[in-house]
């Protein structure tokens, strides 16, 4: 406490409606990253669509976050361009959610999720960029920070979609075979494969809709309003030969293995909180449609409360162990959830514990790259496409996996993907020991007098903070 009270709190004061600001559109961020899943029913009747073409919609909104996110590069390099792009992004993503209700074909959802994918992309990397440019050393606990605003948004938009989300059947009665929860355990091979068929592809969407999950994304556009900023950068500029030139290996595997850590632990989150529903809902677990839901709130609401509780870790425990704890930890329940597959309490219990550990990756894998790479920006700008890029992939990949193989290929695709990013991890840190030993054998003037100057302003600027 002594810490944040004699440097934390005074930064914190000084740059207080900056950092609000920020916090604020992550806050935005978050509200709309969530709510696509809890929804995926209601717009599926709203639209008359497939789950096929649906999966569509959540491609197309992580495909443009990926763009977005590197366009936000265009607008980093002065205070004014970032803040005016924060306010524009906020306000576009209020108005898109409120004409959410009025897409009564896949393709306008198609387009209208994608502009909104583009415009949480911007957000991503502008938030990042900037916090971490104004705190730098001590950007940790305040990225941390900024991380849970994510959380707090993507737990409350599913609490506010609830209520008018659609128990089972979101059409007017048809002739159509009655929903499968009514189906006995032991049905006949002919009902057992309808039964799978069902569980795969969802409800019947046949009939006049006659869902109210408006009334949810007006609620939802409202409450995004309010978080427009009051006030009113090239993507990979620093990726220019001039910057790049004279640098060390070392250096490059550090962008590499940091991007791929998020690739894969960024999938992992988004490819949970999209398929845990999917997953509940299929055999052998075939829990109720509300009792699934659930899953995804508790995942964001254990994210929300993992990031609160690492910001005041991330002053009392360095980068590398937190970040192992968080590998590591992952891949433990993740374990446990195979093992234990069918049992529905584990799932629920599970779910809890893995936002808990995979909550801190970013925001630490964040502050412990830029601060291995002295706070030159680049790092910010690939890690956050890098993550952007694996949510949308990673959840094409384990869709595809999951339709083609069966529900329970879900556990094994992100334990998978764990145990991969904690071997990128244990590379990282060989990596960052090798960079760290080459700064402190840096050739002398006679030899490299460029790169020995660019060093030592580097070193009197860090003196000066």
């Amino acid at each position: 406490m002594k810490l944040m009270e004699e440097q934390l709190w005074p930064l914190l004061k000084q740059h207080l409606q900056q950092t609000l600001t920020y916090w604020s559109v992550f806050f935005s961020f978050g509200l709309c990253i969530s709510f696509l899943g809890p929804t995926i029913l209601d717009l599926r009747c709203q639209t008359g669509a497939t789950v096929e073409q649906i999966t569509w919609v959540f491609f197309s909104q992580q495909f443009f976050l990926l763009v977005g996110s590197c366009v936000g590069g265009l607008f980093k390099k002065t205070l004014l361009a970032s803040l005016l792009a924060l306010f524009f992004c906020t306000l576009m993503i209020s108005l898109l959610f409120a004409a959410i209700p009025f897409c009564h074909h896949i393709v306008p959802l198609f387009v209208t999720m994608a502009i909104t994918g583009g415009a949480m992309g911007v957000i991503d990397t502008i938030a990042n960029y900037q916090l971490v440019n104004l705190y730098q050393k001590n950007s940790a606990v305040f990225l941390q920070s900024l991380h849970f605003f994510i959380g707090l948004g993507a737990l409350i938009s599913p609490l506010v979609a609830d209520p008018f989300l659609t128990d089972d059947n979101c059409t007017l009665e048809t002739n159509r075979t009655p929903n499968y929860h009514h189906v006995q355990m032991n049905t006949s091979e002919h009902e057992a494969a309808r039964l799978d068929q069902i569980s795969t592809h969802g409800v019947p969407i046949e009939g006049e809709a006659i869902s109210s999950v408006s009334y949810a994304f007006w609620i939802m556009a409202l409450i995004n309003l309010l978080t427009v900023p009051s006030s009113p950068g090239s993507a990979f500029s620093c990726c220019s030969p001039a910057n790049l030139r004279g640098r060390p290996p070392s250096f490059f595997l550090i962008h590499a293995l940091g991007g791929a850590i998020l690739f894969l632990t960024d999938g992992i989150m988004g490819s949970y909180a999209g398929f845990v529903y999917t997953y509940a809902v299929s055999p052998p677990l075939l829990m109720g449609h509300k009792a699934a839901g659930c899953l995804d709130s508790i995942f964001w609401a254990s994210i929300t409360i993992g990031r609160l509780g690492f910001i005041f870790m991330s002053y009392r425990f360095t980068a590398p162990r937190l970040l192992t704890f968080s590998l590591v930890g992952a891949i433990l329940v993740q374990f446990m959830l195979m093992i234990f597959y069918t049992s529905w309490v584990f799932l629920f219990i599970g779910t809890c514990v893995l936002g808990l550990c995979i909550s801190s990756m970013f925001p630490s894998m964040l502050a412990f790259t830029e601060d291995i790479l002295d706070y030159k920006g680049c790092a910010t700008t690939v890690l956050v496409t890098s993550a952007s890029t694996g949510e949308m992939l990673l959840q094409v990949v384990f869709g595809s996996v999951i339709q083609r193989e069966g529900s329970f290929t879900f556990l094994l695709c992100c334990t998978t993907a764990s145990v991969t990013a904690l071997c990128c991890f244990l590379l990282f840190l060989y990596v960052q020991h090798l960079h760290r030993s080459s700064r402190a054998g840096k050739p002398t003037s006679a030899t490299m007098p460029g790169l020995l100057d660019q060093a030592d302003r580097q070193t009197s600027q860090e003196s000066l903070l």
